[in-house]
């Protein structure tokens, strides 16, 4: 109907007719259905939540109160306005994320997976505790270019999972890590779960832009999980793998090498400022032409290349669905105003303190982002809360950047934990205890966001050197958060030790001299009594072991 009829639709703007209102309410149901086969329930209640909220607004109180609008003029603003169903969020979908879902398929289809969980085994399974860090630089190499945390969960977890559990590992903490990592990719450039598409078009910049500001934080996020795992390991004594269990560096690159060619070619050419769509459209070309020079069993054949544009059409018709049903919300947040209300609410409630309103938006993205794909609660949460922030003098990327990870860490957070629940599946761990356990373990992803809300030099806003300093100190608060949450750092922490590394991170969020110095001189005084400790410790076992030879 609007493909052939788009000029007659033109000209009677805000005037629908029969044919208009009865399309517009078949179009709505089908989204909602379409959404619901796509990814299940949630997003399609948070839509037909919304649609009641449009149509009932008379009888909502207070500032969520409104007007109303009739079915017949509902109807046809979500169908014909570029502010409903056919918004911002399906254009990016159909222009960009189509060919980033294929992308990632063809990766997969070349054996990318298994080449990424060979080549961090190899980078960290010789150290301590190797095989849960190899979980974590796995998950966030398939995060590169995966969509979804659950699928990253299953694909990364099938492997790490068992690895981790035969290391010393409990199956609770094993399915715990694989899920934060996991949760994580979505954060990751440059693909960001899709979402880093749609913020450059919301924030009018380019994607490069996005890929730059959202590295730090992302890398702050892993190496604080890296930091978790090396701290439990050494409370629990576990070791890293043998060298004949360890892959070889040489061997994994050899047998791998050209699989990180279209990665390489992706960044190159966004970093050249060409348009994110051919950048992915070569990179694509590329990878299906040097996927001949692997193994046999990942060559790019015909059959091997329908099957990548199988995973990849049922992976981009899922986004699909997610853009548009999300496109229902945002008519609704459009046409009633509500987004305004929701900001108004915010800053009223919050007192106009930015610490309480960053805390009232960080609880309300999480609500929103629980059980819906990253794509869908970005949009949702960026539309609602990103205002209120940007009104009270937070950057507008900064902004979006908080609301995109909270939306995200959804996936971590019980009750409705998913990439928690497919791990632990994997673990055949309980999965309320692997909830809790990941949430814990993915704790810097909390205190990231408020990090660079505070500090916009971790989004590389400013010089080399506030850059270098900004993530210096961000690094050491994290370092202080892992070792105090996991009971260790140089040898078992006592409680008073605990709990001054566990302040350190308050002390570093917001920068200020005197606090940055605070925190080092914790750090460092902790970090000299626990090597006074372990010194002391090995010399007791010198000497206990001389007595008893």
């Amino acid at each position: 109907n609007i493909l052939l009829n788009w000029e007659a639709i033109a000209m009677r703007e805000g005037m629908p007719v029969a044919s208009d209102i009865y399309l517009g309410i078949m179009m709505v149901i089908l989204v909602i259905e379409a959404g619901r086969r796509a990814m299940g329930w949630p997003l399609p209640i948070v839509a037909i939540i919304a649609t009641i909220y449009a149509l009932f607004g008379p009888y909502f109180p207070g500032v969520l109160g409104h007007g109303g609008f009739p079915l017949e003029e509902l109807a046809p603003f979500q169908y014909l306005r570029t502010d409903g169903i056919f918004g911002v969020p399906l254009g990016v979908s159909a222009s960009f994320i189509f060919l980033f879902v294929l992308f990632g398929a063809v990766l997969s289809v070349s054996g990318a997976g298994q080449f990424f969980i060979d080549l961090s085994l190899a980078l960290t399974g010789r150290s301590q505790g190797g095989p849960g860090k190899a979980a974590v630089v796995a998950s966030g190499l398939m995060g590169t270019v995966s969509g979804s945390s659950v699928a990253n969960a299953v694909t990364t977890g099938a492997f790490t999972i068992p690895l981790m559990k035969e290391a010393g590992y409990s199956a609770t903490f094993s399915g715990a890590v694989v899920a934060a990592s996991s949760t994580g990719g979505q954060v990751m450039p440059p693909v960001m779960g899709a979402a880093a598409f749609i913020m450059a078009q919301f924030l009018g910049i380019s994607y490069w832009d996005i890929v730059v500001a959202a590295a730090l934080p992302a890398t702050l996020y892993f190496i604080s999980i890296i930091a978790m795992v090396h701290f439990r390991a050494g409370r629990r004594g576990i070791k890293s793998l043998t060298e004949e269990t360890a892959p070889k560096m040489g061997k994994v690159l050899k047998e791998g090498w050209h699989l990180l060619l279209p990665i390489i070619t992706l960044v190159v050419f966004l970093a050249y400022g060409y348009s994110a769509v051919k950048a992915v459209f070569w990179s694509i070309i590329i990878m299906v032409g040097v996927s001949w020079l692997g193994k046999a069993q990942y060559r790019m054949t015909p059959k091997r290349v329908l099957d990548a544009l199988i995973s990849g059409g049922m992976g981009a018709v899922e986004v699909a669905a997610a853009c548009a049903c999300s496109g229902l919300v945002i008519g609704v947040i459009g046409i009633t105003g509500v987004g305004l209300a929701f900001s108004s609410f915010v800053i009223s409630l919050s007192g106009g303190v930015l610490p309480l309103a960053l805390f009232l938006t960080m609880i309300g993205s999480i609500i929103l982002g629980m059980g819906v794909p990253t794509t869908a609660q970005y949009i949702i949460t960026s539309t609602l809360a990103a205002p209120a922030l940007f009104q009270m003098g937070v950057p507008l990327m900064s902004a979006h950047l908080f609301c995109l990870y909270f939306g995200v860490l959804a996936d971590v957070t019980p009750p409705v934990a998913l990439a928690t629940y497919a791990a632990a599946g994997i673990a055949k761990s309980n999965a309320i205890k692997t909830g809790f356990t990941a949430l814990v373990t993915a704790m810097a992803g909390f205190l990231v966001p408020y990090m660079f809300v505070y500090n916009n030099h971790l989004l590389f806003q400013g010089n080399l050197l506030q850059i270098a300093f900004s993530f210096g100190t961000a690094l050491m608060a994290i370092i202080g958060l892992a070792a105090g949450v996991q009971g260790y750092y140089f040898s078992v922490l006592s409680i008073f030790e605990r709990v001054l590394l566990l302040i350190v991170p308050f002390l570093l969020i917001e920068p200020n001299i005197i606090t940055d110095v605070i925190g080092l001189v914790i750090l460092v005084s902790v970090y000299l009594l626990q090597r006074r400790k372990a010194a002391k410790h090995a010399k007791e076992k010198t000497v206990s072991d001389a007595a008893q030879s």
